[in-house]
């Protein structure tokens, strides 16, 4: 999310200090019985509360905090090469499964329904980021549609190993509409540069 406005010395410094007065501490909060888990029922299956919630937080006060990029937000910046772009998004895809599956610690039907729920989440968060494109621009863009896709994949996170198809269907929906909104909010009248859409 603050891309192109960090030196990678601060990079290694912001991430580090995320790391051990953030992460850690959350980790322990909602895994192996920390108190968000038995006090009030918290449930993340692979990190999405852990890991993408508390980054995508401190992303934005970053991103807050920093100077904008030049010429934010009066000029479109895509990204350098969308070829690029779209062949990160598909090994990203994939990676997730390892991520999201691989938290179930076993070859087992929980396993799987992680790995199948992802990818229903994925595709349809992809879709409807499409669709509202379509809606409000008259066009989709592949941008949008990788974009939303890594909205699907953020927001399934948690609940991968807990929810079904249709349970998948309906958050990969619901983070497509609702991550198309906060995109065009956090940049046009907040004029927040969230460099990657990433909070």
């Amino acid at each position: 999310g603050f891309a192109e406005r960090m030196r990678f010395s601060s990079v290694l410094v912001f991430s580090s200090l995320w790391l051990l007065f953030v992460y850690a501490p959350v980790c322990h909060w909602v895994w192996g019985g920390g108190w968000l888990a038995s006090n009030w029922g918290v449930m993340d299956f692979a990190g999405g509360l852990v890991v993408h919630l508390t980054a995508g937080v401190a992303e934005l006060v970053a991103a807050v905090e920093l100077v904008s990029r030049r010429g934010f937000p009066d000029q479109a910046i895509p990204p350098h090469n969308l070829t690029l772009s779209v062949m990160g998004a598909g090994m990203l895809w994939v990676g997730w499964f390892g991520f999201n599956v691989g938290s179930a610690l076993a070859a087992n039907g929980d396993a799987g329904m992680a790995l199948f729920a992802t990818n229903i989440s994925a595709a349809a968060a992809a879709f409807t980021w499409m669709t509202a494109e379509q809606y409000k621009y008259g066009k989709p863009s592949v941008l949008g549609s990788i974009t939303g896709m890594v909205a699907g994949l953020g927001t399934i996170t948690s609940a991968s190993g807990f929810v079904g198809p249709g349970g998948a269907l309906i958050i990969g929906i619901s983070a497509g509409i609702s991550c198309f909104v906060a995109t065009g909010y956090l940049k046009r009248p907040l004029k927040i540069d969230d460099s990657l859409d990433v909070f």
